[in-house]
């Protein structure tokens, strides 16, 4: 099939046309994950889905308006993606920096689509609410004999403003203080629970989700949280890739569920590959493990087997060049040699930087029998994160009246086409704390409604066998990774189609059975939909743009391509790919 737009055709998943006007009244697709029907409820004012910076930062402040709230999370609290989180979290907090030059830098790397007025948010309430964050308990490291936070540099910027904690787990810290906080405030939380799809009420605006708690507890199976208000903190789509840096709940969930409720999502053909990923041999599949950015801020090389660096002359920046740059350096290099991976250099860091900046990637190195200490590590790019994802105006408002996204599920306009390193924890930090904010100017809302589809009959969505998610993530490494073309994109598209054309043959009856209902189905489902929204999103941008590398095409476009994608799903579950007229977003619709 096709996707139609402004700019022409380009294979894909669906037809539509492409206009630059607002969106009007959001009727949804009345597409379902075909799931038992919900056997238990209860009710809230919020309910948060997802459990990292951003997820708990909304839920704490909603919560602390007298809101009540009740957060979904697919594991335990401390889970997600933001415990992974090396580097630190970037904001001007050092002597000399300011919100502009942070402004500058971010506007760099995100190669022309940034939306300034996004970008400037972040960068000025950060520094604020990065201090915010250290009031509820987060604990950073501090310059030796000293109260001021340790700054580093890492990739694309120009001043030392990563702030970190025990030396490379800012996250965990982060994580352990906002879980903290949580369980001190008494929030309602419902853990290992993937959530499943929105509820909207006859009017077309949210009021709940249903969801899916596996193992035994207070609720257990399919239910749902009836709420006004949900705000969608589900983190990213790495496992849609076979080797990437995500944990393994980062199955797409949040974008797939916003695509079934009608909304908008953009830049998903942005997915940053991480330059410095442990490499664990070709066959390597799932979560890998990370080597920060921040190790080559302290003054690591890449070198080929040679020893010899080759980021010198690439980049004023050299090996802190912005992770496109870098990722693509090391792509080429591999290619010139015949090589499957570069080597990052550490050595003269000595054994005690090692063990005291560094000790989660020392130990994960070792773990695997390499030691930085006394040799190079052996890198290469991997699936690291969503530029991308569900749209959303400066409140963190989606297209769907009462639906609400921040974090890395969210496209708030702040990434454009490549993410600075480290804005990511910011970001969320940042932008839940303007829904919180939006969420709770007046007075608490209405009831939730009862569920009823707005205008759309209620069609559920057949599954994919749980055995797919493998087959997904090796079409989208092949076809969609690092380096794309016109002929690996059409070969993806071509067998993600199939896989949807046999599930819903299946679904009908007509071919073998459809799967049952589960968590595995589900997400491999959800892996499914956002596969196809990428590639259908990569083949239509003929150019190289940031993170998003098109051999056939190697050069940016700015005439043609520096605009966005509004894909949004039909009730027919074909794409239709709308391209605004400039770098700027229209506006959402209003909650």
């Amino acid at each position: 099939m096709t996707a139609t737009g402004r700019e022409g055709t380009a294979t894909g998943t669906g037809t539509g046309t492409g206009t630059d006007s607002a969106p009007g009244p959001v009727p949804g697709t009345g597409i379902r994950l075909t799931a038992p029907a919900p056997g238990w409820s209860i009710e809230a004012d919020v309910v948060v889905v997802g459990s990292g910076v951003a997820g708990l930062t909304a839920a704490l402040r909603c919560a602390a308006a007298g809101r009540r709230t009740v957060v979904v999370t697919k594991a335990r609290l401390d889970d997600g993606s933001t415990r992974w989180a090396q580097g630190g979290i970037a904001a001007a907090l050092g002597d000399g920096d300011t919100p502009e030059q942070h402004l500058a830098d971010t506007l760099v790397a995100g190669a022309g689509l940034c939306d300034e007025a996004a970008v400037r948010t972040l960068v000025t309430e950060g520094p604020d609410a990065v201090h915010r964050l250290i009031r509820s308990g987060a604990r950073f490291d501090t310059a030796p004999g000293g109260d001021e936070i340790a700054l580093t540099r890492e990739g694309g910027h120009h001043r030392r403003r990563i702030a970190h904690a025990g030396g490379d787990a800012t996250g965990a810290e982060i994580s352990r203080a906002l879980v903290e906080a949580v369980r001190a405030a008494g929030l309602r939380t419902i853990e290992n629970a993937l959530v499943l799809d929105l509820l909207t009420d006859a009017g077309g605006r949210t009021s709940g989700v249903t969801l899916h708690v596996m193992g035994e507890g207070q609720h257990d199976g399919v239910g749902a949280v009836h709420a006004p208000a949900v705000v969608l903190a589900t983190g990213g789509m790495g496992q849609v890739f076979s080797a990437t840096t995500n944990p393994a709940v980062s199955t797409g969930d949040g974008v797939a569920l916003a695509l079934r409720a009608g909304a908008e999502v953009s830049d998903l053909e942005f997915v940053q590959f991480h330059p410095t990923v442990l490499y664990l041999g070709p066959e390597a599949e799932g979560q890998q493990p990370l080597i920060s950015e921040a190790v080559r801020g302290e003054g690591a090389h890449l070198v080929d087997a040679d020893g010899t660096r080759f980021m010198v002359g690439q980049h004023e920046l050299a090996e802190l060049a912005p992770r496109d740059i870098v990722a693509k350096a090391i792509m080429r290099r591999a290619h010139e040699q015949g090589a499957t991976h570069m080597y990052l250099d550490g050595r003269h860091f000595g054994a005690q930087m090692w063990e005291t900046r560094f000790p989660t990637i020392l130990a994960a190195c070792r773990s695997h029998g390499i030691d930085p200490v006394t040799e190079p590590i052996p890198v290469a790019p991997a699936a690291h994160y969503a530029s991308g994802g569900v749209r959303t105006d400066l409140r963190g408002r989606t297209t769907v009246p009462g639906l609400y996204a921040c974090g890395e599920v969210a496209c708030t306009g702040v990434h454009g086409a490549n993410r600075l390193a480290s804005n990511s924890l910011l970001e969320g930090l940042v932008f839940a704390e303007r829904i919180a904010a939006d969420l709770t100017e007046g007075p608490a809302p209405d009831s939730a409604g009862d569920g009823a589809p707005a205008s759309a009959p209620r069609t559920t969505l057949p599954l994919l066998a749980p055995e797919t998610r493998t087959a997904v993530q090796r079409i989208m490494t092949a076809g969609a990774g690092v380096l794309r073309s016109a002929e690996s994109l059409a070969r993806a598209a071509a067998e993600l189609d199939r896989i949807h054309r046999e599930a819903t043959r299946a679904g009908a009856g007509t071919a073998h059975k459809s799967p049952e209902p589960g968590v595995e189905a589900w997400e491999a489902t959800n892996l499914l939909c956002v596969a196809r929204v990428l590639v259908a999103a990569a083949q239509r941008r003929a150019e190289t743009r940031g993170c998003h590398w098109r051999e056939d095409h190697p050069d940016r476009d700015d005439a043609s391509w520096r605009r966005h994608f509004r894909i949004t799903l039909d009730a027919d579950r074909a794409l239709t790919l709308r391209t605004t007229a400039t770098a700027g977003f229209p506006p959402t619709t209003a909650p």
